[in-house]
């Protein structure tokens, strides 16, 4: 029987990563020069092909034209490149959805005006003692946030809180109400003009913020 054992990532996770960094190193100038950000560059394998996933970024959100023009211009990058290899690949780009935490100031400057809620860092947390179990958490909406912090709408009263002091922020997702009914209205004209409409609440979509 022997004892040794091997610690850490496999050799293949490790070169995917270290190609998805070179990838990123690669582009950031590309994405850069589009006035956005490089969220995340992933490497998988999908069958014989693999598929690369970029996420882009920017203030005041990302077009389905803005994804169009940062595919036509990471494409050509990659080709003149080589960076992808001789193997076919798929390339998809994405923007951030609702569920990406807010964890740089950039984060939660793009999300202003969005309903948030994040864990509150306790003085146990912030020396690596402290557990999660139980932790307090602040929900309002985010007024504001620069280099120092972020400023939040927490039942009508604005309250300031630096970076330190938070956790991972979530948006939550807001759904508008049902219109109210009009009463005495003719319910032949409103059944009518309900037919093929949807159930009234429209989720927000991920590229708005």
């Amino acid at each position: 029987m022997h004892g040794n054992s091997r610690h850490g990532s496999p050799p293949q996770s490790r070169a995917v990563s270290a190609d998805a960094e070179r990838i990123a190193g690669l582009l950031q100038p590309t994405i850069a020069g589009m006035g956005m950000d490089l969220e995340d560059v992933r490497i998988t394998s999908a069958g014989r092909r693999r598929l690369l996933r970029i996420v882009v970024d920017a203030d005041g959100g990302v077009t389905l034209d803005d994804i169009a023009l940062v595919s036509q211009r990471v494409s050509a990058a990659l080709d003149r490149e080589a960076a992808m290899g001789e193997a076919a690949y798929t390339l998809e780009v994405s923007s951030p959805g609702v569920d990406r935490p807010l964890t740089q100031p950039k984060h939660w400057r793009r999300a202003a005006g969005r309903l948030v809620t994040a864990p509150l860092q306790s003085r146990s947390d912030s020396d690596g003692a402290g557990g999660r179990a139980g932790r307090a958490a602040i929900s309002g909406r985010v007024s504001g946030a620069d280099a120092l912090g972020v400023r939040l709408d927490v039942e009508g009263e604005i309250r300031e809180f630096g970076y330190a002091e938070l956790g991972p922020g979530r948006i939550q997702v807001e759904f508008s109400p049902l219109p109210a009914a009009d009463d005495g209205a003719d319910d032949s004209v409103a059944d009518s003009a309900d037919d093929g409409a949807g159930p009234g609440a429209d989720e927000e979509g991920s590229d708005g913020y």
